[in-house]
């Protein structure tokens, strides 16, 4: 039996908007994944830390509020400084087109906008998600 893709899906920072993250993880679950919401208002310690305890394979992060820029980074920089390499991160919510790049060399995956089909997140996931090796 296939094991089912485990997904986090967090609203870091104090971003108080969460309909589109909901939506996301409804659409996440509808398509057969296992997604675990962690709410809002999340340090970017504590997505790491329940990604770790629920064995994530994926972690989606969500950001309207303009701090993207800052936070995103700093979830992908403790993936790589305790050497989680095993995890498929992305990112959704007002991106702006010119720090798309950024946040993808600081180790996002993909940036998902406002009008992304969700079937094109469940696609990418699907795709990409790094499976680990049964023991």
């Amino acid at each position: 039996m296939e094991q089912r893709i485990r997904v986090i899906v967090a609203k870091p920072g104090l971003d108080g908007h969460d309909r589109g993250a909901k939506v996301v993880a409804r659409a996440l679950r509808d398509a057969g994944m296992e997604v675990i919401y962690t709410g809002l208002r999340q340090t970017p310690e504590a997505i790491f830390r329940a990604c770790v305890q629920e064995d994530a394979d994926v972690v989606c992060l969500s950001s309207l509020s303009g701090a993207h820029d800052y936070l995103f980074p700093k979830v992908a920089s403790l993936f790589q400084e305790n050497n989680v390499e095993d995890v498929l991160i992305l990112g959704g919510g007002i991106i702006p087109v010119e720090d798309v790049q950024a946040l993808k060399d600081g180790g996002i995956a993909e940036i998902f906008g406002p009008g992304t089909r969700t079937q094109d997140i469940v696609d990418f996931i699907r795709t990409n998600v790094k499976r680990r090796q049964s023991s």
